[in-house]
């Protein structure tokens, strides 16, 4: 597995790099104290990272300006937001813009261990304060009742509207969608209101909270 860490403090990129070697000792780490840095390494578009843990507070890059720079340049590779800032919208902005995890800096690595591992699966990490709905209440229109037993299956959609639902969670456009599955936009956007509509939420945002409440990894 090769990791991509951009952090401007040597003292978390070290942190990261050791708790990475602890759990796989295979794993390559590689580093970038800014974003330019980061943008440099994935500029040639060979041998990228399978993950990206991105600090949003670069001295180069204001908050997540960082975020939408790192993903245009590797679209296909997952970014997880590994940050001091804990701010639930702040969360929720970084989630909103692609990130398939937020990490708090103060967490304990071994969960950040199986946090990274649920982003590696393809599942969207989100932190149990945003799920449980700390400091903001989620409407009730939006909060699956509690042991529902929500599954895939009882979603109903078909398996052309569970791949856009995928790639809808990823963060990715309505044209790549389109273009992945070999489908129109309009077609793609009849598939995203299926999905939200079946989840009873309305943004990519609610549906990528109401997958981490149901515990559904896509």
């Amino acid at each position: 597995m090769r990791v991509l860490v951009v952090d401007d403090h040597p003292l978390i990129r070290t942190g990261v790099r050791g708790m990475l070697a602890r759990h796989d000792s295979s794993c390559d780490v590689v580093e970038a104290d800014d974003c330019a840095g980061a943008l440099a390494l994935l500029a040639d578009g060979r041998n990228l990272p399978d993950l990206i843990l991105l600090d949003l507070n670069m001295p180069d890059c204001c908050g997540l300006e960082a975020l939408d720079a790192v993903r245009s340049a590797a679209p296909a590779t997952p970014v997880v937001v590994l940050s001091a800032e804990e701010e639930r919208n702040t969360v929720l902005v970084a989630l909103n813009r692609g990130a398939m995890g937020f990490i708090p800096k103060s967490m304990n690595p071994d969960l950040v261990w199986s946090a990274l591992g649920l982003v590696l699966a393809g599942g969207v990490y989100v932190p149990h304060s945003v799920v449980a709905g700390q400091g903001h209440e989620t409407p009730a229109r939006n909060r699956p009742a509690s042991g529902n037993g929500a599954t895939l299956a009882s979603l109903g959609l078909t398996d052309r509207q569970l791949d856009t639902l995928r790639m809808l969670v990823k963060g990715l456009p309505n044209k790549i969608i389109a273009r992945n599955l070999g489908i129109s936009e309009a077609t793609v956007k009849v598939y995203v209101s299926a999905a939200l509509r079946a989840m009873n939420v309305t943004s990519r945002t609610q549906a990528v909270i109401w997958l981490a409440r149901n515990g559904i990894n896509l």
